[in-house]
């Protein structure tokens, strides 16, 4: 019974000084997080049991962790122990992962012991903002990390490993992730998602390590969020600045970015419809769907004014300009059939100025406009145009989607003069309701077999030395056919390709588990 007896106390067992490798550089400057580097270690009155366990085998999580290095040991479950955090920055850690795990939340200043989960800011030099180590030992759990977002991380991989009864690996995990932006983008201007359905995603990612959620609330079918500066174009059903601030403040306790868009100079519709005065007509007077007329400085002035506005609200990092599909562009001779919109160009730009260089000179000018908010900008790919006298600004991050545009450029182009790019691959990433214009919906296993960052249009990758510039990926939902599904079902739908994603995302190698098992993993971590 020697060996049973081991596993039922492990809680209480310490195990040998040094039979985790690498565990004393877990802590900065010599802290090993217990209150000193072995003051809160108590001796153990009789021989190390270490050696009656085999050596521990890495964790099942998704995404799988980058590193482990095993021990010998009994792991740890949660059993009656306490969490402790060094650093009252980490308090909604400590309390979250408290209250999943059964746990009595101790708070700051107090010792960890045996049985207990010890969270701390801290770490090597130069270790990635969200980066963790995670060392199981002396029946204890320790998590460090540079800054609050890696320990998170390290609470969300424990409680993968405890979930269903199971135990944390004795040893030390070293994770981090391959691309600072893993987000879920989603449409919510085609098709009412409820705040709690919302909230429901968020707490989905945050416990995959996604950290972006895009919400495209403004399109030709609705505006979804209430508007102060201009409530006449907001939507009977849409979502309240109440409920809004509730999402952001559930986002920021889960470590996931919101990136509003408001989409221009096209998809703006609803705004439309309350200012029929702004619709942009050909030279034979018919209105053209979506498109606003970039010639009138009214124009600017009310998507300047909603920017302005949503800016107070979503106060996060980033901000997305659309940009995509203005209708202007698609016609073989934009001059020719908005002539109002040439003159303006050359007025503004001098007389090789084109229809697309005005199309060019509104993104930057919305640019600028959010400049003083200090947000990191994107655009979709086909609001950049070449050829032309106006240049997109430097710094606009290309959200590159497709290439099946009228003129449509290889990633490439945008990769080879710099640009950074976040990868929102059609062929992959793409959840359309109802399937239209030849789209399908996306599997998990396509995209855990054949997708990478680096696929970034189509199906093959771009080369190996771009991989610096793409900063990440988002999987998307689109609702064009807003009946096609409930959102019970979209929840469903897009539940192992979202999991397919952030693998991807998070570990650059080829996963190690074949389709069928990871597949095997998720259901049992759902479960």
């Amino acid at each position: 019974m020697g060996r049973q007896r081991n596993v039922l106390l492990g809680a209480a067992v310490v195990v040998a000084a040094g039979a985790v490798a690498g565990a004393a550089v877990l802590w900065p400057d010599g802290d090993d997080g217990g209150g000193g580097a072995s003051a809160s270690r108590e001796p153990s009155a009789t021989p190390s049991p270490s050696r009656s366990y085999p050596l521990s085998t890495p964790p099942r999580t998704i995404p799988a962790v980058r590193d482990f290095t095993p021990a010998r040991g009994p792991g740890w479950k949660p059993d009656g122990g306490r969490v402790v955090v060094r650093d009252g920055a980490l308090d909604d850690e400590g309390r979250l992962i408290a209250e999943e795990l059964g746990l009595r939340y101790a708070g700051e200043g107090a010792k960890a012991g045996p049985g207990d989960v010890e969270l701390a800011l801290g770490g090597a030099s130069g270790a990635g903002a969200e980066s963790y180590r995670m060392t199981v030992a002396d029946g204890r759990v320790r998590i460090v990390a540079p800054r609050d977002t890696g320990v998170f991380y390290g609470t969300r991989t424990l409680k993968q490993e405890v979930h269903g009864g199971g135990t944390a690996p004795e040893g030390v995990v070293a994770d981090e992730p391959a691309k600072p932006q893993r987000g879920f983008s989603l449409d919510i201007a085609r098709k009412h998602f409820t705040a709690g359905w919302i909230e429901d995603r968020i707490r989905e990612l945050g416990d995959l390590k996604f950290n972006q959620l895009g919400l495209h609330f403004s399109d030709d079918q609705s505006f979804s969020i209430e508007s102060d500066s201009h409530p006449e174009i907001v939507s009977s059903e849409h979502l309240t600045k109440a409920q809004v601030r509730k999402i952001l403040a559930l986002a920021d306790e889960r470590h996931v970015a919101v990136v509003p868009e408001i989409d221009s100079p096209g998809h703006l519709g609803a705004v439309l419809r309350a200012h029929p005065d702004l619709q942009l007509r050909d030279v034979g007077g018919v209105a053209t769907r979506g498109a606003i007329d970039i010639s009138k400085p009214a124009a600017a002035d009310i998507v300047d004014d909603l920017l302005k506005e949503y800016a107070g609200l979503f106060k996060g990092a980033y901000w997305h300009l659309g940009g995509d599909e203005y209708q202007a562009l698609v016609r073989t001779n934009p001059e020719a059939s908005f002539p109002q919109l040439a003159r303006a160009a050359r007025q503004k730009y001098g007389a090789n100025a084109r229809v697309q260089d005005l199309a060019q000179g509104w993104l930057n000018d919305r640019a600028a406009t959010m400049k003083p908010f200090d947000r990191d900008l994107k655009a979709w790919n086909d609001g950049f145009f070449t050829g032309g006298v106006v240049e997109a600004d430097k710094k606009l991050e290309v959200a590159y989607w497709t290439g099946k545009e009228i003129g449509a450029r290889d990633p490439v182009s945008y990769l080879s003069a710099g640009r950074r790019l976040t990868n929102y691959n059609d062929e992959y990433l793409y959840y359309v309701l109802g399937q239209p214009n030849t789209f399908v919906y996306p599997t998990g296993e396509r995209i855990y077999e054949n997708w990478t960052p680096l696929v970034v249009r189509g199906t093959r990758p771009v080369p190996e030395k771009y991989d610096g510039q793409i900063l990440g990926g988002s999987f998307a939902v689109w609702c064009d056919l807003a009946g096609a599904q409930t959102q019970e079902q979209v929840a469903r739908g897009i539940r192992m390709p979202l999991r397919a994603t952030v693998q991807k995302l998070w570990d650059p190698e080829k996963p190690e588990l074949t389709w069928t098992r990871f597949k095997e993993l998720a259901d049992r971590l759902d479960g």
